[in-house]
């Protein structure tokens, strides 16, 4: 396996496509990722999240801020609604890849 361009083995998901909203919540702070597989916000603004990541050092969840999606580490997101309580554990595809 290629660790590189995935960030872990196993994610979790709300369905079978992770296309479900799994919860939303609004950023404790400004983040800008390292690189273009993740997504930046400022703090205060509304993140949605589709999967987490699991199985790996650094927490990451995807997710979308606006029309952008991408990785942002979890601590940063103040959690203020769920929209599904049932999480499947699902193996990771190949990540987000940068052009």
């Amino acid at each position: 396996t290629d660790l590189g361009r995935r960030f872990a083995e196993r994610k979790r998901c709300a369905d079978p496509e992770c296309s479900m909203l799994m919860c939303r919540g609004k950023a404790r702070q400004d983040f800008k990722g390292p690189d273009c597989r993740f997504v930046n916000f400022k703090k205060g603004e509304a993140v949605y999240v589709y999967y987490k990541l699991i199985g790996k050092s650094i927490e990451l969840w995807a997710g979308s801020v606006g029309s952008d999606f991408g990785y942002f580490p979890k601590d940063l997101l103040e959690i203020n609604h769920s929209y599904s309580n049932e999480e499947l554990e699902l193996p990771t595809d190949v990540s987000l890849i940068c052009y």
